[in-house]
């Protein structure tokens, strides 16, 4: 695979023509699916006048703070949770960042490197006051990679045992910008229906798992208000997100029947273009401060070709562990949400941070 073919592959899909829906049995593998089905409760952490929203799964051994990537939510590690604490016992809690999902906060276009970490800081405080927390590892994707070891670097975290990113490396996500811009104005701008949406997700490969496409796509989403204008973007993909938050179960329609007032339809909960000022600062020296952080740490990536030259020689001197699930798109934990468990299960007995339950034999697939 060339350097392009693989910079196109870590980013955003461009919108692409959507199959009107099978009818019958066909038909329901679009139908969206309640975050209850896959985690124990959903919550909201208030912290100062900022609400954040998470999800947990799991009632012991230590914490997976699960932080989604950029444009996603909480409920892109619906399918992952539910499989890791079936192999291990651990806590997972998957927090909607600022701007996402159903969290609200005083200043939601404020997504700062800085800020954001402070973020993930401020809510483990709210949830474990003092030091009554357990053992933490910070696992993030893409952006929220960034996040976890812009957190992990700055001592956020006084429990931090480990640290896991998902398929984001400084070199790659940097070149990547160039291009970003317009593969965010290619997404549809407007669905009619929440199973649109999730249909395009799948078709187009934003998510290549139809079972966690129907679980996360509705906290991607938003209602547009009647009236609302939508900037220009590509034309709607016959779909139908709240205002400040992700679509209630009942949201979901006849794809075939066109926006009305009362049916006004759905855009992205969040504006990508409007985080631009915030890439650069995202990804800028993450490879040195994740070779910095001073705990166990775990690369999981969709392909080789993801790897700059610091992490590369990093990789070589066993800085860290790393594992390679190629059949993955950006999306590695949706997609491949088992694969992505076992790796994680097999980090966390290797390092002694969880123990393996009877039925799990640990053999890492090193690469």
């Amino acid at each position: 695979m060339d350097r392009q073919q693989a910079l196109r592959n870590s980013l955003p899909p461009m919108a692409a023509p959507v199959i009107p829906p099978p009818r019958g049995r066909g038909r329901a593998s679009f139908t969206p699916v309640s975050w209850d089905s896959y985690f124990d409760s959903q919550r909201r952490i208030s912290v100062g006048n900022n609400v954040f929203n998470i999800y947990e799964k799991g009632r012991e051994g230590p914490i997976l703070f699960l932080i989604h990537g950029g444009g996603f939510s909480a409920l892109s590690w619906a399918l992952f949770s539910k499989a890791i604490t079936d192999i291990v016992p651990c806590r997972c809690i998957a927090l909607d960042l600022r701007g996402h999902g159903d969290t609200v906060t005083e200043d939601d276009s404020d997504l700062s490197a800085e800020t954001l970490s402070r973020d993930i800081g401020d809510v483990l405080q709210a949830l474990y006051p003092g030091d009554s927390c357990p053992p933490v590892i910070l696992v993030g994707h893409s952006l929220g990679g960034a996040v976890a070891v812009h957190a992990a670097s700055r001592n956020l975290i006084p429990s931090l045992a480990g640290l896991v990113v998902i398929d984001v490396v400084e070199g790659t996500a940097l070149d990547s910008l160039t291009t970003m811009e317009a593969l965010v104005r290619g997404r549809p701008g407007r669905f009619l229906s929440v199973e649109n949406a999730i249909e395009w997700s799948f078709r187009s490969g934003h998510i290549k798992n139809p079972e966690s496409a129907c679980v996360s796509m509705i906290g991607q989403l938003r209602v547009i208000p009647a009236g609302e204008q939508l900037p220009g973007t590509s034309a709607d993909m016959g779909h139908t997100v709240n205002t400040t938050g992700s679509i209630s179960e009942d949201a979901e329609d006849n794809a075939e029947s066109p926006p009305t007032a009362a049916m006004p339809g759905y855009t992205w909960r969040i504006d990508l273009l409007k985080t631009q000022p915030f890439w650069t600062g995202w990804f800028t020296g993450l490879s040195d401060l994740f070779l910095g952080c001073p705990v166990p740490k775990l690369l999981l990536l969709a392909g080789m070709d993801r790897l700059d030259k610091d992490l590369t020689i990093g990789q070589m001197q066993g800085k860290f562990q790393m594992v390679v699930l190629p059949k993955s798109g950006h999306a590695v934990q949706e997609d491949q949400p088992v694969k992505v468990a076992e790796a994680l299960a097999i980090f966390m007995v290797r390092n002694k941070v969880a123990r393996a339950i009877a039925t799990f034999s640990p053999t890492f697939p090193g690469c």
